[in-house]
C-alpha cells in the first residue's frame, strides 16, 4: 500500500479538493482570522418519509455543526452530521454512527451510495458515470427500517471546518480526529437522549481505522465510557504494515495475492470453477508455499523458484518472464498495468473490475485509476442537490468530498515501537475482550486493492482479538461494493441482519 495515501492524494486533485490551508472561501481556511468566541452552529431538520427494508418509514432528517471548542471556550471547528431519525422518535432504537475515509474523505460515499434513504444513480457494471444528470433515487437499501443514521464529517471534510487560527495539527491526526469524532457522538447522544440506545459504529476504508481509533476513545474512557453493541467495518484497513510496498517487506505481496487472483479471473487471464474457490487457493498458496519463498530472499533454491514462478503465473494471469523479471514480487502498481496490457487496458484500484486507458500502453504504472474517475462526478453531484436543497443546509463551502488533509495527518499513536509498526487492530480486540457484548462486522469486496481482503483477514486473526465475534461478509465488486446493485443489496441485507442479532 505504497501508494495508499499518495493515490488518495492523487484522487484528491484530481477531485478539484484542496488542502485544507490552500483553500478559498468556498472551501476552507486559506485567510486566517480571529476565532470568534461564539458561533452560532446552523442546525435544519426536515421531514420525509420512505420505504426501507420493505417497511413505510416516516423520519426527520438533521443536517448541523457541532462546535468543538478549546480548554479556554474557544471555537476550534464546525462539524456537521446529518442525522436521519424515525419518527415518532423510540429511544430504544439502536443508532449507527458512520463516516468514511481518506483521511480527507467525507460521509457522502456511504451516505448517498449505501445507507442514506437517497441513492445516486450510476453504472452497476464497472463503466465510468459519465456527464449528468446523475437521478437521486428511493434508496430501499436503507437501513432505516432497523436504526437510526448520523453520518459525521470529520473536520477537514464534507462541510466541516477549523474555524479562525486553529492549527490543522489540533485535528488532523489519528488520534486527535478520533478524539474529535468521540466528543461529538457524546454530544449528539446527550442532546436527543439517546445514552441507552443500542450503539453502532462503523467506517469504510480509513474509516475502519477511525473506528477502531474512536472505539478507543468510546470504551476506554474510565469516566464516560460509551457502551458500543457493534462496530461495521467496510473495506478494512488496520495493520499499515500488512499493506506497505516498502521495499524488504515481503508482507504485502502475500496479502495483494488474492485480490489479483480474483482480478485476473474476472478478466479471463486466469481460470477456476468459481471466484470463491480461485481465491481459497489463492489464500493457500500465499500463506504456504510463496510465503516461505520470499522469506528465503535471495537463499531461494532454482528449483523452488522456478514452481513458485509457475504457480504466481497461474494466479496473477501474467507470464512466468513477467513474474521472473520482477523477482516473485508483483507491486499492486505494476499488476494494474500489466494486467491487460496486451488489451492496451489498465486495472482500477478502488475495484479492479474498473478498466481504463492510457496515454500509451508503456510504463509500469496507470496514469490514473479509472475506478475513481468512474464514479466521482455523480457522488459529488449527488450530495450537494441532496444536502443544499431537500435537507435545506446553506453554505458557501465546497463540500469536500475527497479533500487534501491527509498531507499534514499526524500517522503517531505511540512510541517508536508502535510507529514503527503502525497498527490500530489492538484497539479492536482490547474492545472485544472489555465488552462481552460487542461484536464485529467485516465486509469486503473481492476486486479491491487499497484495502485488500486478505490483509483484513490477516489483522484481524493476529493473538488478543476473540475470533468469536467477528463476522465476515465478501462481495463481487471492489472498495465501494455498493456501487454494483446485487451488492449493495447484499450488504444492506448482511448489516441489517447484523444489527438485529443483538
Amino acid at each position: 500500500m505504497t501508494s495508499w495515501w499518495s493515490s488518495i492524494a492523487a484522487a484528491a486533485v484530481l477531485a478539484g479538493a484542496l488542502p485544507a490551508q490552500a483553500q478559498d472561501k468556498a472551501g476552507g481556511d486559506k485567510k486566517e482570522v480571529p476565532a470568534p468566541s461564539e458561533v452560532t452552529p446552523q442546525i435544519v431538520t426536515t421531514r420525509h418519509q420512505g420505504s426501507f427494508g420493505g417497511q413505510r418509514v416516516r423520519y426527520s432528517a438533521t443536517i448541523g455543526e457541532t462546535i468543538i471548542k478549546g480548554e479556554d471556550g474557544t471555537p476550534k471547528a464546525a462539524i456537521v452530521t446529518t442525522a436521519y431519525v424515525k419518527e415518532p422518535r423510540d429511544p430504544s432504537r439502536p443508532v449507527f454512527f458512520l463516516f468514511n475515509g481518506g483521511p480527507g474523505s467525507g460521509s457522502v460515499w456511504l451516505q448517498m451510495g449505501a445507507f442514506g434513504p437517497k441513492r445516486v444513480a450510476i453504472p452497476s457494471d464497472g463503466r465510468d458515470d459519465g456527464a449528468p444528470p446523475y437521478p437521486l433515487l428511493d434508496n430501499p437499501d436503507s437501513l432505516l427500517d432497523v436504526t437510526d443514521l448520523v453520518f459525521i464529517d470529520p473536520p477537514g471534510t464534507g462541510f466541516s471546518h477549523l474555524i479562525g487560527k486553529t492549527e490543522p495539527k489540533e485535528f488532523y491526526g489519528v488520534t486527535a480526529d478520533a478524539k474529535a469524532v468521540a466528543e461529538v457522538i457524546r454530544r449528539w447522544l446527550g442532546d436527543n437522549g439517546r445514552w441507552a440506545s443500542p450503539k453502532y459504529l462503523g467506517g469504510e476504508s480509513y474509516g475502519t481505522t477511525r473506528s477502531a481509533a474512536v472505539v478507543n476513545e468510546l470504551e476506554a474512557s474510565t469516566f464516560n465510557d460509551v457502551g458500543l453493541n457493534g462496530i461495521i467495518l467496510i473495506s478494512t484497513v488496520l495493520d499499515f504494515a500488512a499493506g506497505s510496498d516498502a521495499q524488504g517487506n515481503e508482507l504485502s505481496f502475500i496479502t495483494n495475492l488474492p485480490s489479483m487472483a480474483a482480478t485476473a479471473l474476472f478478466h479471463g487471464k486466469a481460470s477456476s470453477t468459481s471466484t470463491e474457490q480461485f481465491v481459497a487457493e489463492a489464500r493457500q498458496f500465499a500463506l504456504g508455499p510463496y510465503a516461505a519463498a520470499l522469506l528465503k530472499g535471495q537463499n531461494l533454491p532454482a528449483e523452488e523458484r522456478a514452481a513458485i514462478r509457475s504457480q504466481l503465473a497461474r494466479f496473477t494471469g501474467l507470464s512466468e518472464a513477467y513474474v521472473e523479471r520482477a523477482d516473485l514480487r508483483v507491486t499492486p502498481d505494476r499488476f494494474y498495468k500489466e494486467l491487460l496490457r496486451d488489451r492496451g487496458l489498465t486495472v482500477g484500484r478502488l475495484d479492479s473490475r474498473y478498466t481504463g486507458r492510457d496515454y500509451d500502453s508503456a510504463g509500469e504504472r496507470p496514469d490514473n485509476d479509472p475506478s475513481f474517475y468512474g464514479i466521482d462526478a455523480g457522488y459529488t453531484a449527488a450530495i450537494n442537490q441532496w444536502s443544499r436543497g431537500a435537507l435545506g443546509f446553506k453554505s458557501d463551502r465546497e463540500y469536500q468530498s475527497i479533500s487534501g488533509i491527509g498531507k499534514d495527518w499526524d500517522w503517531r499513536i505511540g512510541g517508536r515501537d508502535e510507529n514503527a509498526y503502525l497498527n490500530v487492530t489492538p484497539y479492536i480486540g482490547k474492545a472485544l475482550r472489555e465488552n462481552s457484548g460487542l461484536r464485529v462486522f467485516v465486509g469486503q469486496g473481492y476486486y479491491d486493492f487499497a484495502t485488500p481482503f486478505f490483509a483484513a483477514e490477516y489483522a484481524l486473526s493476529r493473538t488478543g482479538i476473540p475470533q468469536d465475534r467477528i463476522s465476515w461478509s465478501y462481495y463481487n465488486a471492489g472498495h465501494m461494493m455498493y456501487v454494483r446493485d446485487d451488492d449493495r443489496r447484499k450488504l444492506s441485507a448482511d448489516v441489517r441482519a447484523f444489527i438485529r442479532a443483538r
